[in-house]
């Protein structure tokens, strides 16, 4: 296939440098001192093409020229990364529309208002403050990652692409016959909510990755065995 960019699996530690504050990781006991622990999380390295520009530059160009197995760093300005605090995004809601949608704000608490997600300041007066700017917007940033392996396999790299898009993929069956992918779909993708959003991701990162303009879905139906 022409064109095939290469699929990665890195582990990173993400911190906002100003403050000295891990902010994201993929390690799970680094989670857990930090008190960022998630539960539904699966703490594994992450997949990532090269390339693909879907981090910050800094990031992305380290990337691509790292080595499997080194450890190495990268520092990004605040002006590089998420860019400046816009105290135009901290605005103020009756807690009425709040109790609307059954919310019972708080500060730190995530909410979503419109089309927009926001972090709750302060509760007050019938009055809420949320700011609606990106958690890292005002932050100098420091990732420290590692390249834990390259993925040669196709079918690997397809899996890899499935796991970061939408979830365990397992059950997914892949073949690439001539200037195509073909992935034949298991049996969560027809009850789950979010594979309808997933699957376009899906087919825009597995075009980017094997170099090809075709990707099949096949779904199967079977009737179930009388007995």
């Amino acid at each position: 296939m022409a064109d095939a960019k290469k699929v990665i699996r890195l582990n990173y530690k993400a911190y906002m440098a100003d403050a000295d504050r891990l902010y994201d990781t993929t390690y799970e006991q680094d989670a857990k001192d930090a008190g960022i622990y998630n539960e539904k999380v699966k703490y594994q390295p992450m997949a990532y093409i090269v390339g693909s520009k879907k981090l910050f530059p800094a990031l992305d160009k380290a990337i691509s020229e790292a080595k499997v197995g080194e450890e190495f760093t990268v520092e990004i300005p605040a002006e590089e990364g998420a860019g400046a605090r816009n105290p135009k995004l901290v605005e103020t809601h009756s807690v009425k529309e709040f109790y609307r949608q059954e919310i019972n704000p708080y500060p730190g608490l995530t909410v979503s208002l419109g089309n927009k997600t926001g972090v709750v300041l302060s509760v007050g007066a019938g009055r809420v403050k949320v700011d609606f700017n990106n958690a890292l917007a005002g932050h100098d940033l420091k990732y420290v990652m590692t390249i834990a392996e390259e993925i040669t396999d196709d079918a690997e790299k397809a899996k890899a692409i499935i796991e970061a898009d939408f979830a365990a993929a397992d059950d997914f069956k892949f073949e690439f016959p001539g200037d195509k992918v073909v992935v034949t779909l298991p049996e969560i993708t027809k009850f789950h909510q979010e594979w309808p959003v997933a699957r376009f991701r899906v087919v825009s990162d597995l075009r980017e990755t094997f170099g090809v303009d075709t990707v099949e879905f096949v779904e199967i139906w079977s009737a179930a065995k009388k007995e």
